[in-house]
C-alpha cells in the first residue's frame, strides 16, 4: 500500500519537516560525490553494531565518534528508491505532527525517535559489522505519533491489484496498524547478521514515537515557536478536497461542501475536488469563480445520480467560508 496524502492539512507550512526532507536530500547527494571512499563514510558515519560490542574495535573510535552515527545515520540512505520512499512517507505524515507540536518540539521529537530507533536497531544486531543508514526509524516515530494523534484520519491510498491499481480511503489506525504488523511479520522471519531492512529499527522507532509525542506534547510551548507560526501559518484551504455527497432519495442531485478562505472567495480559486465515483473516486478541477459569498453553491454537471431513463443529476458544492 502506498499513501497518496492524509485528509488532514496542517494549519502552519512545515518548515522543520520541509528542512529535514532537504537536508537529507543535501546528504544524500554528498554521498554521491563520496565516489570510491562511499563505503569509508558509511563506516563512519552510519550505526555498526560490532563497532560498540568488540572493546577491541570499540577502542579505536572516540567518545564522539561513537555518538555521532545515532545523529548521522538518519540522513544517510542506501539508494534513490530509499531515500524517495522515506521521505515521502515523512512529507505525508511529518507536517500534522509538526502542526499538532509545534516548529521546535518536533525538532527534538524526531531526532529522539530517530536514536531511540538506532538504540534499538544496535541491541537487536550487537554483532552485526553491517552500517545501518536511513531515516525510516525516525520517520517510524512519525508514523506513530500519527497513530496517536490522528487515529481516524482518513488516508488515500495506491493498492495495486494485480495488473490495476486502486485508489481508497483508509483510516489512518487500519494502514499504520497494517504497516506496524508487516514489520513485526518482516523482523521475526530475517537474520540480524545479513543486509537489509532495519525491522526492529522501524518497530522501535514507531513504539518511540507513541511514547515521545505524549511526553513531548507535556512539555510547555516556546515564545519563539508561537513568533514562528505568525509567519508559518497558512492563509488557504487545501488544494484537494475529498468531497462526501450526500442527497435525497427522490432527488438525482448530489449535494457537497467546499471550503475557501475569504481571500479565496474574493480573488477566486482552483480546486482539485475528488469525489466518489462508484467505487473509485474521480478527481475533477473546479474554478471558484471571484466573489463568491458563504452559502453560495457552485453547480458541477452531471456528477449527480443516474435514473434507469438514463437522466443524471449534478453536484452542488455549496461554499464555506472558514476564517
Amino acid at each position: 500500500m502506498i499513501p497518496i496524502r492524509d485528509a488532514i492539512r496542517s494549519r502552519n507550512f512545515p518548515i522543520v519537516n520541509t528542512l529535514i526532507i532537504g537536508l537529507n536530500i543535501i546528504a544524500f547527494l554528498w554521498q554521491w560525490l563520496q565516489g570510491p571512499h562511499l563505503k569509508e563514510a558509511l563506516f563512519l558515519f552510519g550505526i555498526v553494531p560490532v563497532r560498540y560490542s568488540d572493546p577491541s574495535l570499540s577502542a579505536q573510535f572516540t567518545t564522539f565518534q561513537q555518538v555521532l552515527p545515532f545523529l548521522t545515520s538518519m540522513f544517510l540512505h542506501g539508494g534513490f528508491l530509499h531515500i524517495l520512499g522515506n521521505m515521502w512517507f515523512l512529507y505525508i505524515f511529518g507536517d500534522n505532527i509538526e502542526d499538532r507540536l509545534g516548529h521546535l518540539r518536533y525538532l527534538i521529537f524526531y531526532l529522539l525517535s530517530g536514536i531511540a530507533a538506532g538504540l534499538v536497531h544496535l541491541f537487536t544486531n550487537w554483532n552485526s559489522k553491517i552500517p545501518t543508514i536511513g531515516a525510516s526509524g525516525a520517520i517510524s516515530g512519525v508514523m506513530g505519533a500519527y497513530l496517536i494523534l490522528y487515529p481516524r484520519a482518513r488516508v488515500l491510498t495506491l493498492i495495486p491489484i494485480f495488473l490495476f491499481f486502486q485508489f481508497i480511503e483508509i483510516p489512518a489506525f487500519l494502514f499504520l496498524g497494517y504497516w506496524f504488523l508487516l514489520q513485526l511479520f518482516s523482523a521475526g522471519l530475517t537474520r540480524g547478521d545479513i543486509g537489509g531492512v532495519a525491522w526492529w529499527a522501524h518497530i522501535g522507532g514507531f513504539v518511540a514515537g507513541i511514547i515521545f509525542v505524549k511526553l513531548i506534547e507535556m512539555l510547555p510551548g516556546t515564545g519563539l515557536n508561537g513568533r514562528l507560526r505568525q509567519y508559518t501559518e497558512r492563509h488557504r484551504t487545501p488544494r484537494i478536497q475529498t468531497i462526501s455527497p450526500r442527497s435525497l432519495p427522490e432527488e438525482l442531485d448530489f449535494y457537497g461542501v467546499i471550503t475557501l478562505t475569504s481571500r479565496e472567495a474574493r480573488y477566486g480559486a482552483r480546486k482539485l475536488v475528488s469525489v466518489p465515483h462508484g467505487l473509485r473516486k474521480k478527481t475533477l478541477m473546479v474554478t471558484v469563480p471571484p466573489g463568491v459569498e458563504n452559502g453560495m453553491r457552485l453547480r458541477l454537471k452531471r456528477l449527480g445520480k443516474r435514473d434507469l431513463g438514463g437522466n443524471r443529476g449534478d453536484l452542488f458544492l455549496e461554499v464555506q467560508i472558514v476564517d
